[in-house]
């Protein structure tokens, strides 16, 4: 089964974005933040990480790049999951390693959809 952490301070978008994941037959964890998320890949390293931009302790960028830099740290695709639709962002986390881009609010359909970009279902 392919596993995802969902990176995101809302307790309401995880539940969401893991009920999704659950249906599309993905063994999901959850993490409120950057900082409880670099552990939990210390943990286990998913196959897939959706990832909030806007974080206390540690924003989802800066995530990014810690995971990045990890011995492991290329091997999950990440999908940022965010409000933040400027160009500058969007090119500031394709530039920091993700592999794909969603716009909050998004549903089922939406993030299927990205899956399917990156090879997931």
């Amino acid at each position: 089964m392919k596993s995802c952490l969902v990176v995101d301070d809302s307790r309401v978008v995880r539940k969401v974005a893991c009920r999704i994941l659950s249906d599309l037959g993905f063994d999901t964890a959850e993490a409120e933040d950057g900082v409880t998320a670099l552990e939990a890949c210390r943990f286990h390293m998913p196959e897939m990480i959706l990832l909030d931009w806007n974080m206390p302790n540690m924003t989802g960028i800066e995530f990014l790049r810690a995971l990045r830099r990890g011995p492991t740290g290329e091997q999950p695709i990440v999908i940022f999951c965010t409000t933040e639709n400027d160009v500058a962002h969007i090119t500031e986390a394709l530039g920091a390693g993700a592999n794909e881009y969603i716009m909050k609010p998004f549903d089922r359909g939406i993030l299927e959809a990205k899956l399917a970009e990156v090879g997931l279902v």
